[in-house]
């Protein structure tokens, strides 16, 4: 049998906060150690209570999430974090990852979705929402053909400065778009060990330790 996740919840709207916890609560998988409304006391309960995951919300008072998330990896890095939140504009989502969130969902998600992203996450196989990604790639290809037409950066050209292969691109953007490993071995007709292959080359070619963090480096320098 294997072993409960144990959560802790960082939400300052008392309804969603509640809500999210009976819902976790009445999972069998799924143990719910605390919930707070605060993001220095929800820090503080979490360092306390070491978790396997911490669910999170971007607009908290005392310190935002953003802030929470960097503090909590600080201190415990082997702790998750999952952000939960309605906040889905770029800047947010790449700060986020920057702080060490090892996953992304809206607060929309339903409860089937939050709970397989808690599982996909706590597992380190990371976790971002297909409507956030679809926002950041919509952004960044908007801007690669501002950055083009004015002279500034091109992305298409700036693809291979971590030597990345053109099949490792194509699964990079497989990932960015939030497909698993037996997604991406379908889409592009390949073995599920060699897509394995594939991610674990671009995770150390990108200089990372998880695929969430190798979709916020994808998204922040344009390789997709």
């Amino acid at each position: 049998m294997s072993k409960n996740i144990k959560v802790t919840i960082i939400e300052d709207h008392d309804m969603t906060r509640m809500g999210l916890s009976f819902a976790l609560s009445n999972n069998e998988s799924i143990e719910v150690l605390g919930t707070s409304a605060d993001g220095m006391e929800g820090v503080e309960q979490a360092l306390e209570l070491n978790p396997d995951l911490v669910i999170m919300d971007i607009g908290l008072p005392t310190i935002d999430g953003i802030e929470a998330t960097r503090k909590i990896k600080n201190s415990k890095p082997e702790i998750k974090v999952l952000m939960n939140t309605s906040r889905d504009n770029e800047n947010d989502i790449l700060d986020s990852f920057a702080a060490g969130a090892d996953g992304y969902i809206t607060k929309g998600a339903t409860s089937e979705q939050t709970i397989s992203a808690i599982k996909a996450v706590s597992e380190g196989v990371g976790w971002l929402d297909p409507a956030i990604a679809r926002v950041v790639l919509s952004n960044i290809r908007k801007n690669s053909q501002t950055d083009s037409k004015s002279g500034g950066i091109n992305y298409q050209k700036g693809k291979n400065l971590y030597g990345l292969t053109e099949r490792e691109m194509e699964v990079l953007a497989l990932l960015v778009e939030g497909l698993k490993n037996p997604q991406i071995s379908k889409k592009l007709v390949i073995t599920i060990a060699t897509t394995k292959t594939h991610v674990h080359n671009i995770l150390q070619k990108l200089y990372v330790k998880t695929r969430s963090k190798a979709v916020a480096t994808a998204m922040k320098d344009g390789l997709v």
